[in-house]
């Protein structure tokens, strides 16, 4: 599939101690696509979690205030247990999980990444309503994984407002829509990322399960 990959001109990102992964806004931790990341993580700690509203029963998701906070205290939670800094965290998830990890982050969190899986540029059908005013401010190196044929953002919007953010990233793009079916290719491609940014991962059962 055609990838895009802007190199980094900065100082090399901090070798990765754990990857934070968040669902989209109607989904929860046991999602496919991120339970198809974790298993192509192995031997790199992994933890999934929750958004409040979901943990709650609500359907609705969490305004952006909230969520992007609960990003900050969990992967403050998880840095703690491994020993780190957040900024040795990689942080990310699919569409609206991704994007408030990317406002904590651009909000001055610091961490070795971003993974951005479904990017929700714009609802389907309103290009101009645009969620890409912080990118800006991102200033780590980010992996976008998207489908070809995503109503949330095509791969020309992808390209033009990803060239925005502050720092080196790459974007992938798979077959398929919002949802690919395809999770063994997204997750590749983050476990190909992680490679190349500092860690990879060691073989399969060789950590313990972090959720």
């Amino acid at each position: 599939m055609p990838s895009v990959t802007v190199p980094s001109a900065t100082v090399p990102a901090p070798a990765v101690a754990g990857v934070l992964l968040t669902p989209g806004a109607g989904a929860g931790r046991e999602h496919r696509t991120l339970l198809a990341v974790e298993r192509a993580l192995a031997g790199t700690p992994v933890r999934r979690i929750d958004f409040p509203a979901r943990a709650a029963g609500r359907r609705a998701p969490d305004r952006a205030p909230v969520a992007v906070a609960h990003v900050r205290a969990q992967a403050q939670a998880f840095a703690d247990e491994l020993g780190v800094g957040t900024d040795r965290i990689v942080l990310g998830g699919r569409s609206y999980g991704g994007r408030m990890c990317s406002m904590a982050v651009a909000e001055g969190l610091p961490a070795a990444g971003l993974v951005l899986l479904s990017y929700p540029l714009h609802p389907p059908g309103k290009p101009a309503t645009l969620r890409v005013a912080h990118l800006p401010d991102v200033h780590v190196p980010v992996l976008a994984v998207s489908g070809l044929r995503d109503p949330f953002g095509t791969p020309e919007e992808l390209a033009t407002h990803l060239a925005t953010l502050g720092g080196p990233h790459e974007l992938v793009l798979v077959p398929g829509a919002h949802a690919p079916a395809d999770d063994d290719a997204v997750a590749d491609a983050v476990r190909d990322w992680l490679v190349r940014l500092g860690r990879g991962p060691t073989p399969a059962g060789s950590s313990p399960d972090r959720r």
